[in-house]
């Protein structure tokens, strides 16, 4: 098993985790349903009503021992963290870089190049596998609006018109994603991005995996010593980790979106394991939480060229990948930042 595989997600509502010896123990009403060596982990990942040994959570923090706290429906609460390590050298030149709004633009036009061309990636993979399916002529303009972005970016710095460009091509991105669900259209009807909270079943999948994507690419960040609240597309915002949702654009489309799609398409999810509330918001059902969870920890050990240092990789191992060329770019040994395009 590898290091980023190595993350213990407890959905299990009303379980308890002790630190027991060396291990940490997972336990329901007081039965032990798990138990494992800390040393082999390096994140656990609770959703719901879960609690936490204090001697656990020291444990953690002490060891660098990602412990993250999420809601039910997979949104962020709070994460467990030790003293902060790192290179302090490299995180003064970040910190510097997200000061300069020149800087900033530059970083943020390397993550919107990803993003924009992986998102036109999913478009025509979905032409390819469902061309009789889709309306071809649809997709092909969002597409050439997307190429066209692709375009201007090499040319734009300025913070304001990277968030006009990423907003369009966003926009006639989700116009089309509904085409791209070739099965169970009624139940994951797809009319447009919504959370907090989501208010159907594709947005509901979308912003789970969304937030355990988050997570690892926050580990990865604090990893290589950088500061995952810092970005430079997403501002500072007291709670935000901003350095890791600036990342997170390139790798929605590819891993994220193209899951919800595969997940959807090849009915390994159904609508029986989503509920709406009296108040429209849509929640997913435990059995549903776990089988999302299992298929993204799957997709995670399938391998993959790497377009940038041209050796096959792990999909789970590209967060930290990217995230040792973002710090090697920060401190001066690489030109410029080379966010992961798929091919």
């Amino acid at each position: 098993m590898k290091k980023h595989l190595n993350t213990l997600f407890v959905t299990t509502q009303g379980a308890y985790l002790n630190k027991e010896g060396e291990t940490v123990k997972v336990s329901v009403e007081g039965e032990k349903r798990i138990q494992l060596p800390l040393h082999t982990l390096d994140n656990i990942v609770c959703f719901g009503r879960v609690t936490c040994s204090p001697f656990l959570m020291g444990f953690c923090a002490e060891n660098n021992v990602g412990l993250s706290f999420l809601t039910n429906n997979g949104r962020f609460l709070a994460r467990v963290q030790g003293p902060v390590s790192g290179n302090v050298l490299l995180r003064r030149e970040q910190y510097r870089r997200a000061d300069d709004p020149a800087s900033s633009g530059a970083m943020a036009g390397f993550f919107l190049t990803g993003k924009i061309a992986n998102t036109r990636t999913v478009m025509q993979r979905a032409l390819r596998d469902h061309g009789d399916k889709i309306p071809s002529d649809t997709i092909q303009k969002a597409i050439a609006l997307l190429a066209g972005a692709l375009k201007r970016l090499p040319d734009v710095d300025n913070l304001d018109t990277l968030r006009g460009i990423e907003g369009d091509t966003a926009r006639c991105y989700f116009s089309v994603f509904d085409h791209l669900i070739v099965h169970q259209k009624i139940a994951f009807a797809f009319n447009g991005r919504n959370r907090r909270p989501p208010r159907d079943n594709v947005n509901c999948l979308l912003s789970f995996l969304y937030t355990l994507m988050l997570n690892d690419i926050r580990s990865a960040l604090e990893c290589v010593g950088l500061d995952p609240a810092v970005g430079f597309l997403h501002r500072d915002r007291p709670g935000r980790p901003g350095l890791a949702l600036d990342m997170m654009e390139e790798f929605r489309p590819f891993l994220a979106d193209r899951l919800a799609l595969t997940l959807i398409n090849l009915g390994q999810v159904e609508a029986k394991g989503f509920h709406t509330s009296e108040t429209g918001a849509v929640t997913m059902s435990a059995s549903t939480r776990k089988a999302i969870i299992l298929s993204y920890q799957k997709r995670k050990q399938d391998t993959i060229m790497h377009p940038f240092i041209k050796e096959k990789v792990a999909v789970g191992a590209l967060f930290h990948i990217q995230a040792l060329l973002l710090a090697r770019c920060l401190r001066g040994d690489l030109d410029g930042y080379p966010p992961f395009v798929w091919r």
